[in-house]
């Protein structure tokens, strides 16, 4: 049986000490463990930013690529071998900034693929510009009048890309993002799970407290995860109550169940000829 410490590793962790990738980072090791999933049938990929830093802590096999390009990455390893465990780690700015392009094809082809986006609304690793997500008129280091730009929605934006699972869960609430980032695991397809967490250091709104004062688990209320007009309106309701849980959820057909060279076996199955391959070019 694959247990939590088995992800472990001794890298020495740079999180700032109450950072809420901490508690992200222990959601999956337990939902790997109860997957059993052992780190050598898991693979990493992760872009630039604190949360991109998650597989450097974590015992798996990883690929750290360039800002924003970790879901490209991901899509080339999962077309080349469907029967890898894929999740991607990345933060607001890293997917929804300089990797947003890549978040909307990867919801268009269906990639099978967990992906996981630590939101804290601000940019962590370079000292807290705004990002993506950062509410209109916040004030941080290089925005000194406050933000300018409307926030980016990525739940609105993901649902209304065709995205047929997506979730929303918070660091502070970890049975529930265990439960979420589980889900999303076992769904053949692309699943999106984004991740509210404070950056202790940067971002003096968005505190664990304030998270724990407004968000609310939309399962508790009874919402029906099938029902798309709901996970819109959903999607869309920010303020005094935030919503987390499984916002919606269809079945699917994967990216390489609709190839038809992918269909019976992997990509890296297929032999390979050199001297064709070497005729071609």
């Amino acid at each position: 049986m694959v247990e939590p410490k088995d992800y472990d590793n001794d890298f020495e962790n740079k999180w700032c000490p109450g950072c809420g990738n901490f508690l992200i980072q222990k959601a999956m090791k337990q939902t790997f463990a109860e997957l059993n999933i052992p780190p050598e049938k898991i693979l990493f990929v992760s872009g630039i930013g604190q949360a991109g830093k998650t597989p450097h802590f974590m015992k798996g096999n990883m690929f750290h690529c360039l800002h924003g390009r970790a879901l490209a990455v991901a899509t080339g390893a999962k077309i080349a071998n469907h029967d890898l465990n894929i999740v991607v780690n990345s933060g607001d700015g890293d997917c929804y900034g300089e990797g947003g392009n890549h978040f909307l094809a990867a919801i268009r082809r269906n990639i099978d693929i967990t992906l996981l986006v630590h939101n804290n609304q601000v940019y962590g690793l370079t000292k807290g510009q705004a990002s993506p997500t950062s509410a209109l008129g916040m004030v941080t280091k290089l925005q000194k009048h406050g933000v300018t730009s409307s926030p980016f929605n990525p739940l609105a934006t993901a649902l209304g890309s065709g995205a047929e699972f997506v979730a929303r869960g918070f660091s502070g609430e970890p049975e529930q993002l265990k439960e979420l980032i589980k889900q999303a695991m076992n769904y053949r397809g692309f699943a999106l799970v984004d991740i509210l967490q404070p950056c202790v250091s940067f971002n003096k709104i968005n505190t664990h407290q304030w998270y724990k004062d407004r968000v609310y688990d939309i399962q508790s209320i009874g919402h029906d995860s099938s029902d798309l007009a709901k996970a819109i309106v959903l999607s869309l309701e920010w303020g005094d109550k935030i919503p987390t849980g499984l916002f919606y959820k269809k079945e699917s057909i994967p990216f390489h169940s609709r190839v038809g060279v992918l269909q019976d076996r992997t990509l890296i199955s297929y032999p390979f000829d050199g001297e064709k391959t070497a005729a071609a070019f």
